[in-house]
């Protein structure tokens, strides 16, 4: 069925077909002013009271506030060079999945066709602070589309990317606890957004805080040009997380879930509803929407995917979720039930089930340990960066939210591993205005940085990837690799069964067979977090088998 999909779409763009260009929108009603930007040294950028500050850990904050235009003008014009850098960034990632220029335009045409309605699929408050920031994007790319249209198209790569590909580019965990969980009965709740592009799209991050003039005012965390949410919590202690489940090829775009879930924070304070604001926009992907409220003491998951919709609770204080459904509609689920038998989805959520169990009553320090945890079930090493822990040092941010207190932890570099900031929603917004320009005042309910960052392991793993890296876009690219070269890489990470793996490619790409069979052997007896590559390493190996075996009879 996906090839049938995939030479439906090529015969349909390649022909120019449903391309139509998408018409800006009325913003008349609007009033906006163009923001006049101020600049003090490279730290801060300021609009009267709209401002963009650095911190000291190198963490943006964003504060913006006006109606929809207005938010998307100041934005635009407040994170311009952010926004320029992680569109650049973005794109050229692209060019680097597929290099060919005629293939590129062949994405481009197929970007128009399925993004062809996706304006219909927004409300108008939100076309309006895209089309508002729209105007400072990078000039750059316009040959791609108009600057208005690939803000649609950005605001819908996490969707395109999910569903096409089927890449857990946001293999994420997230967790809810209360009630005997938890010191003081408080809601805690606790997430991983597990998405990598780029280790340099991960080192300028954006706290937003915004205060529409009409909705309520909420934080998120993201980057340069997003407006939608994937962890955010506003000022009635309503939080929203999202986490990937297994998806269906679409043949259209619909609402972003980034936008479905900003929608949800501006307009809701109670999970009812949330749940009534999700049923009413159609989604094009599968995906965990993780509420918590403050105002009724606990946590919900809303599962919309876009011929399904459930709602899954917990009635013992514990709400988890990865990467697979629990509500009753996904029961039996085909897609459902093979995502948790074939991918690491399952073995995450047990391993977040131990670690809980483990804590007697939970504070915000000890959420912490538990979203940087690095090991397997059973506290069992399985190599840095398996995708079977909590913590696959991947992660773009985590955060942590006490909804009653309205307070809000976000994690710094390296990935979870920095400092967790503490922000309080409460004096953020206790005013009409921000205060003046100041970066917010840090206190010593910040979570310290694990001590990991300063071990021998964490460097070694650090060496590791870049090895990895490298030596996977050259056996991507077929280009000539010599087992001399990276006979060092395993050691530096010797429990990860992907060192074994690729350093078996390599022998294998120098017809030195048994070298590599002893690799994928050895590769095997690691947790390998997919059926899929399991059973990649176990051809290989029948494959080498028959080759060892000619080998002999000759």
């Amino acid at each position: 069925m996906k090839y049938f999909y995939l030479l439906f779409f090529i015969f349909f763009t390649s022909c120019g077909i449903f391309h139509k260009r998408i018409v800006p929108p009325n913003v008349s009603m609007y009033p906006a002013e163009i923001p006049l930007i101020h600049k003090e040294k490279d730290s801060l950028y300021y609009f009267k009271d709209n401002y963009l500050i650095r911190n000291k850990q190198g963490i943006w904050e964003l504060y913006l506030s006006g109606n929809p235009l207005q938010l998307g003008l100041n934005s635009g014009a407040l994170t311009q060079r952010l926004y320029h850098r992680q569109d650049s960034l973005f794109f050229n990632k692209l060019t680097d999945f597929v290099p060919s220029e005629r293939q590129q335009h062949f994405i481009y045409k197929f970007l128009k066709w399925f993004n062809r309605d996706i304006d219909k699929n927004i409300i108008p408050a939100y076309r309006a602070e895209l089309y508002g920031q729209s105007r400072y994007s990078d000039t750059l790319f316009d040959y791609i589309a108009p600057k208005y249209e690939r803000s649609l198209y950005l605001h819908s790569a996490h969707d395109i990317g999910h569903a096409l590909q089927d890449l857990m580019l946001v293999g994420c965990s997230s967790f809810a606890v209360w009630g005997e969980h938890t010191q003081g009965e408080k809601l805690l709740i606790g997430r991983n957004f597990d998405f990598y592009l780029s280790d340099d799209f991960a080192t300028e991050k954006i706290i937003r805080f915004v205060r529409p003039d009409k909705g309520i005012p909420f934080m998120s965390y993201a980057w340069g040009g997003m407006i939608g949410v994937m962890s955010g919590m506003n000022l009635e202690g309503l939080t929203v997380t999202i986490n990937a489940g297994k998806s269906n090829i679409p043949l259209k775009a619909r609402t972003p879930i980034s936008l479905l879930c900003r929608e949800i924070l501006e307009n809701a304070s109670t999970t009812e509803q949330a749940i009534a604001i999700a049923r009413k926009r159609k989604a094009f992907v599968s995906e965990a929407i993780m509420v918590g409220s403050a105002k009724e003491h606990k946590a919900v998951i809303i599962e919309v995917s876009p011929k399904k919709f459930g709602v899954y609770e917990a009635t013992n204080g514990m709400l988890l979720c990865t990467n697979h459904f629990q509500s009753i509609p996904y029961a039996k689920d085909k897609k459902n039930l093979k995502q948790i038998k074939q991918t690491h989805t399952a073995y995450r959520y047990k391993r977040m089930q131990e670690l809980i169990a483990e804590n007697d009553k939970l504070t915000p320090k000890q959420m912490a340990a538990i979203l940087r945890n690095t090991e397997g079930l059973g506290g069992k090493a399985i190599g840095y960066g398996n995708e079977k822990a909590l913590n696959q040092l991947l992660a773009y941010h985590s955060v942590i939210f006490s909804p009653e207190e309205r307070i809000a932890w976000v994690s710094t570099n390296p990935y979870q591993l920095g400092e967790f900031i503490a922000y309080d929603l409460k004096e953020i917004f206790k005013g009409k205005t921000y205060p003046l320009h100041s970066v917010y005042p840090q206190s010593n309910q910040n979570i310290p940085s694990d001590t990991f960052v300063k071990e021998k392991a964490y460097k070694n793993y650090e060496q590791y990837r870049q090895l990895e890296q490298q030596l996977t876009k050259q056996l991507r690219e077929k280009k000539t690799v010599r087992p001399a070269d990276y006979l060092h890489l395993v050691p530096l990470n010797p429990n990860y069964w992907k060192g074994y793996y690729l350093l078996g490619e390599v022998y294998w790409t120098n017809h030195q067979y048994k070298e590599a069979k002893e690799q994928y052997e050895i590769a095997l007896t690691k947790e390998i977090p997919y059926t899929v590559e399991r059973e990649r390493i176990g051809k290989r190996l029948k494959t080498i088998t028959k080759l060892l075996r000619k080998k002999e009879n000759y």
